[in-house]
């Protein structure tokens, strides 16, 4: 069996894993301290490799191999497994199908795929901390939005986490820290987001999360509905937000084409979460004279 290609399939299980249990993980509007690189040389991986080291619970951007660890003193901690990433080296080889003048067969070159295991500095013990320091946060300071903190506070939202969503079994929003956003709207426009969905909790507004999966109808229907509280939500707070999931867009598409009534009813449930949330606002209600027509 083809190595090469085993490594191709194992890449692309993984990513596809990663999509059925949400957006693409690898898309994120915050820094997580800066692009992922080699802790010893500083070179930054780059194409599949950003991706592969990106879907890791990882916020330090700095990897190393298991040998690097050793030559610098330090060693990977007992228990802890690698992230597996790729490298293509060029290979010549014969083209079997082609030759020169004189009959000569003609080289060829090919990507020739390697795999290695990296650690995170997060995994490695002793390391000297010229490797291991973190990158400075994108912002310097972070200026609270009044109004979006009095609405965030309703919740119970826990900091620290490496990516940002609404876990509704335990009833909570997880975030990044504010620092690691690249900016102040993106923080806000995000955790207003996650806000959105957690107004859909089966004790508040109960828009029924249950068996929902990425890719269903429903899935990318509650999606649109918290994009849409999202804007509601800043634009009340006056907050400059910028859609944070294009990845959904797709699967909104294929909804709005299905159901000419999808974006008047997504938007009607949006309104009820704003309105849950900062109280009975005067509104037109196109929506629900359509939903009902």
């Amino acid at each position: 069996m083809n190595s090469h290609k085993d490594a191709y399939q194992e890449i692309t299980d993984k990513i596809i894993a990663a999509l059925e249990n949400g957006t693409a993980p690898w898309v994120k509007p915050w820094s997580s301290c800066g692009s992922p690189r080699n802790a010893i040389t500083g070179r930054e991986y780059s194409g599949i490799n950003t991706v592969l080291l990106a879907m890791t619970p990882y916020t330090s951007p700095r990897w190393l191999t298991f040998k690097q660890a050793i030559d610098v003193g330090a060693n990977v901690r007992k228990g802890e497994h690698g992230t597996r990433i790729v490298l293509f080296k060029p290979f010549k080889v014969k083209d079997v199908n082609a030759s020169s003048g004189d009959g000569e067969a003609v080289e060829k070159t090919i990507p020739l795929l390697r795999t290695f295991t990296v650690f995170n500095a997060s995994q490695i013990d002793n390391l000297p901390e010229k490797f291991s320091e973190q990158a400075k946060p994108l912002i310097d300071q972070f200026a609270d939005n009044t109004e979006a903190e009095r609405l965030m506070a309703k919740a119970s939202v826990v900091h620290g986490s490496n990516r940002a969503c609404f876990i509704p079994s335990i009833d909570e929003i997880h975030m990044p820290h504010k620092l690691e956003f690249k900016s102040i709207p993106d923080y806000y426009s995000t955790a207003l987001h996650e806000l959105t969905h957690w107004t859909g909790h089966k004790s508040r507004l109960d828009r029924n999360f249950a068996g929902v999966r990425f890719g269903d109808a429903d899935y990318a229907m509650e999606e649109l509905t918290a994009e849409l509280g999202a804007a509601f939500l800043c634009a009340h707070t006056s907050i400059d937000g910028q859609l944070q999931h294009a990845s959904y867009i797709a699967s909104w598409i294929r909804i709005l084409r299905g159901d000419k009534k999808a974006i008047f009813k997504a938007s009607s449930a949006a309104r009820k979460s704003t309105e849950y949330l900062i109280g009975n606002v005067v509104q037109e209600d196109e929506e629900s004279e359509v939903i009902a027509a």
